[in-house]
């Protein structure tokens, strides 16, 4: 089969439609190129699109072709090896020449498998369709209106400060062009007429004398427009504008004890991938925390948060006061819409997990719009989860999940987004 690619320029949306088109007829097989694609990225790595690989099994195209069995009259060229009425022997099946594509070989061509890339919006789009961040609405009408002074166009009164000096010459020439047009043409007209009067070898005194005298009124007249005048000043006008709040700082708090292995670790990474991704469709400026604990809690780059190889004891509390910390220290919560995420294998220390809950109800849930618990295990669930349990019943801003594999990753991140039926209606 054929590939046709439309690689004209979208200037005039020559390809758009065609684009939309081819989008939502392989919507599925490029929704999972876009989750395949996640674990390769870094969690801040969303400056480009994607390149998604369907294969050529899924680009088949439906034909209309006639079934094998009945009678059909043909008409064929004249030749020496017929005669009317003979008749001629069906060919043989051939045997399709697509069982080879996709794979090199000696004995056959093969063909790549279809690219496709898609731009950083679309990626989004399918990405996280149909999912939305819980209690935006309602946290939102909290906090307060910031204004910038901002740029707004010309004035024609003002203090002299703000002259616009380009602006103002602008409007002065223009005025004087304007006002004196019909005089320069006239005066371009007698000057004319005088150098005629000047090449003729007759005398012509008076009327030289004349057109000088008419030639110098209009000069005089001209020389009286002022080069500017007060109303063509302009000054630079400036106006507050009011501001949505559209800084979002999120928390990425992560056990790295002895229990945490690298594959869970990988699981939780992939995680915060799609979370970071998600606050991105909303807000434009966004600050990622990275926090790593043991028995001790530290803020760390990206790179250390997943890679590290320190080790130790469980403590979660640890993390989540210096979460708190951090907050009270750079992050208003009336200026910085707060989330955090925390991922766990669900190994605490039995004492310590009433005081994570304890924190969690009284100094980080009002602060934040959406705290969500990730507990990636294949063992039964223990205290902190029951603990976290209690807090999710009370605080609609709270969730948990489990996840067992990487699988569960996806679905559970849909789980933790999606539309509130209740609201939108």
């Amino acid at each position: 089969m054929s590939n046709f690619i439309d690689r004209r320029l979208n200037s005039k949306n020559k390809s758009t439609i065609n684009r939309q088109r081819f989008l939502r007829r392989y919507k599925n097989q490029i929704k999972k190129s876009v989750s395949d694609a996640i674990s390769k990225r870094g969690v801040t790595d969303i400056n480009s699109g994607e390149n998604i690989v369907i294969p050529s099994k899924d680009l088949s195209e439906p034909v209309f072709h006639q079934g094998s069995g009945g009678i059909r009259d043909k008409v064929h060229p004249g030749n020496d090896q017929f005669i009317t009425g003979d008749h001629i022997a069906k060919p043989p099946a051939q045997q399709s020449q697509k069982s080879g594509q996709g794979d090199a070989s000696n004995s056959g061509e093969g063909e790549d498998e279809f690219t496709f890339s898609i731009s950083k919006e679309e990626y989004l789009n399918l990405l996280f369709e149909d999912l939305e961040l819980p209690n935006l609405e309602k946290n939102q009408l909290d906090k307060l209106i910031e204004y910038k002074t901002v740029r707004s166009g010309f004035c024609a009164e003002g203090v002299a400060s703000n002259i616009d000096i380009v602006k103002s010459l602008q409007r002065s020439i223009a005025r004087r062009i304007a006002m004196t047009s019909s005089k320069r043409k006239q005066l371009k007209e007698y000057q004319q007429a005088l150098a005629n009067l000047q090449q003729d070898k007759h005398d012509h005194i008076s009327e030289e004398r004349e057109l000088k005298k008419l030639i110098k009124t209009l000069e005089e007249k001209i020389a009286k427009i002022p080069f500017i005048d007060t109303f063509d000043l302009r000054f630079r006008n400036f106006a507050k504008q009011a501001i949505p709040t559209s800084k979002a700082v999120m928390f990425c708090l992560m056990d790295v004890s002895g229990s945490m292995d690298q594959a869970t670790k990988e699981i939780a990474k992939r995680f915060y991938i799609l979370l970071y991704l998600f606050l991105s469709r909303t807000y434009k400026n966004i600050d990622v925390i990275y926090i790593r604990h043991h028995t001790q809690a530290k803020e760390v780059d990206e790179h250390e948060f997943f890679y590290s190889q320190e080790t130790g004891g469980t403590i979660a509390s640890s993390a989540l006061e210096l979460m708190n910390d951090i907050i009270i220290e750079r992050y208003n919560d009336n200026q910085w819409n707060i989330y955090g995420a925390q991922a766990s294998d669900g190994d605490n220390w039995a004492d310590d997990s009433p005081h994570c809950k304890s924190l969690l109800i009284n100094e980080i849930l009002p602060k934040t719009r959406y705290f969500s618990y990730i507990e990636i295990t294949q063992r039964a669930h223990q205290t902190l989860w029951q603990e976290y349990q209690q807090v999710m019943e009370n605080n609609s801003n709270f969730a948990i999940e489990h996840i067992k594999e990487i699988a569960d990753i996806y679905p559970v991140f849909r789980e933790l987004f999606k539309k509130n039926t209740k609201n939108a209606a």
